[in-house]
């Protein structure tokens, strides 16, 4: 059975962890990226700037209908920012 949790708390959980991704791969900014997609689908992860460029690395989730999210798949996905860029 799928655990829903409220998208706040899972945006706290992202958060936790940024200082430690700075330092260790020397980030020069990050933030939380979201987005809505199609049906129930939802994307949660972070925006990420590094070297000038920026990345979007986000997980998908599925949302019910109170809001409450819940992991869809255990991948994360990497896309570059760059207009003509290859995610």
């Amino acid at each position: 059975m799928m655990e829903f949790l409220p998208r706040e708390q899972i945006i706290n959980l992202l958060q936790e962890p940024f200082q430690l991704y700075i330092d260790k791969y020397g980030i020069d900014d990050i933030g939380i990226f979201e987005e809505e997609g199609q049906n129930n689908q939802y994307y949660l992860g972070y925006t990420v700037k590094k070297a000038g460029k920026t990345y979007h690395i986000h997980s998908p989730f599925i949302k019910d209908d109170h809001g409450g999210l819940a992991s869809a798949e255990n991948e994360w996905i990497l896309e570059s920012d760059e207009p003509k860029g290859e995610d």
